[in-house]
């Protein structure tokens, strides 16, 4: 994996990429993550945060997924939630001692989970 940040006009976006991941189980996990980075790292930087940008080089779905993905795919989308950081972040120090309480996430919602075996 790489990435990097771009700032524009005061805002920050995040760009990485990935030589291999599963679409169905693996990314919607790293776009959760970059985004969170990227909001830790734009609060650090008094930033706003701006974008993610996925660039994937063997980005696939198993044979053994496609009845779940299909399915995941039919689902009616949900308004995206918002994350707050309750704690002022200023260094890496700052960022290494969050702790779960430290997130608030207000308008989550989801579908029930798809069950789909890991593939190996």
């Amino acid at each position: 994996m790489f990435f990097q940040f771009y700032v524009n006009d005061g805002k920050l976006s995040c760009q990485w990429y990935q030589r291999s991941v599963d679409a169905g189980l693996g990314l919607p996990f790293n776009i959760l993550s970059y985004a969170i980075l990227t909001r830790l790292m734009a609060q650090a930087a008094n930033l706003e945060a701006k974008e993610v940008i996925f660039v994937g080089g063997d980005t696939h779905i198993y044979q053994s997924h496609i009845q779940q993905v299909k399915e995941q795919l039919s689902r009616e989308p949900f308004p995206f939630p918002t994350m707050k950081i309750n704690k002022k972040i200023e260094t890496v120090e700052d960022m290494e001692a969050l702790e779960f309480k430290d997130f608030e996430f207000e308008g989550y919602q989801c579908h029930p989970a798809i069950k789909a075996e890991m593939a190996v």
